[in-house]
């Protein structure tokens, strides 16, 4: 299975779905598994950076978690090519000019500044505050998506927008946010408004590149965007826990390299708007690790916005 959609399905308008996306994959076993994979690996890296920042300053653990995921994806395109080569040997054509500088437009700001900021901002808010504010991402990118990609907002996924972030709104008012710091909310706005930015622009690309390759070359511009950190990386891997740096490696490896090639495959099969309905998925999931693996435990009404976001996101990505 290739991870970019059958020409015949990219043509054929009347056989999409209510809001344009392939009616073959809308209700497609491995879209939904992949979906799935990405909120749970998203939602762990929240507890994450939790977890390593109390070693790690903002900047150097991005670039060692962005190191780690270069370095996986660069394993998986390798793998993955000398596999085609022995099927079919033909050459996949690289991006160039203008779609590989967006791309790399693309990496900067998603897996460069977006993970900074989301760094930086966990180490003056708590995991669950840092996933509520970033769960903003979405209603930026339903809205955008209509206005920029010329989607349709059926009733069925605005409904259940409004359900989940009503959700959402639940978890903030139960009290288990705690405190939060001003530049810690400002950073994760600013956080959640890369995500949109990353989200409407891949959408865009996707129909240009496959979604391993703009991966694997977005992981490697925001790693060289990184690169000023290196000096305070090396430093402090060196005075780090090893516990911590398992954690960093580990943000780099699942969360980064595996869920978003998970996170490119659903969202070449899905529009942006149903794509990211899906992450509403992830701050319950982050209360339930914090609760887990942290000890911060939830409200009884952080439980019943957790629930209210498990309906939106089952309405809004229904066919």
């Amino acid at each position: 299975m290739t991870l970019t959609q059958p020409t015949a399905a990219r043509s054929r308008p009347a056989g999409t779905a209510g809001d344009g996306a392939p009616a073959a994959y809308a209700r497609s076993w491995p879209t939904l598994a992949a979906a799935g994979t990405t909120v749970l690996l998203w939602a762990s890296a929240f507890v994450g950076i939790r977890f390593a920042g109390h070693d790690y300053s903002p900047g150097a653990m991005a670039l060692g978690r962005m190191a780690a995921a270069s370095a996986a994806l660069g394993a998986f395109v390798a793998l993955t090519a000398g596999l085609r080569r022995d099927r079919a040997p033909r050459r996949t054509a690289m991006p160039r000019g203008g779609t590989l500088g967006l791309i790399a437009l693309w990496g900067v700001a998603w897996f460069g500044g977006y993970n900074v900021a989301l760094n930086a901002a966990e180490r003056l808010v708590d995991a669950g505050t840092a996933a509520l504010l970033v769960a903003v991402a979405p209603i930026l990118v339903a809205v955008a998506a209509v206005l920029v990609l010329g989607e349709r907002l059926t009733r069925r996924l605005g409904v259940g927008v409004a359900i989940a972030f009503a959700g959402v709104a639940l978890i903030a008012a139960s009290g288990f946010t705690g405190h939060a710091d001003k530049l810690g909310v400002a950073l994760a706005v600013l956080s959640a408004m890369l995500y949109a930015f990353g989200v409407l622009l891949q959408k865009r690309l996707l129909a240009r590149v496959d979604a391993v390759t703009m991966t694997w070359l977005g992981a490697l511009a925001g790693t060289a965007a990184l690169l000023p950190f290196a000096p305070t990386l090396l430093d402090e891997l060196a005075a780090a826990p090893a516990e911590a740096t398992l954690g960093m490696l580990y943000l780099g490896v699942f969360p980064t390299a595996v869920g978003f090639l998970a996170w490119g495959y659903v969202l070449s099969r899905w529009t942006a708007g149903r794509t990211t309905a899906a992450t509403y998925l992830v701050p319950p999931v982050t209360v339930l690790l914090s609760w887990t693996l942290l000890g911060e435990v939830p409200a009884p009404l952080a439980l019943l916005g957790g629930a209210l976001c498990l309906a939106g996101v089952v309405l809004a990505t229904r066919r």
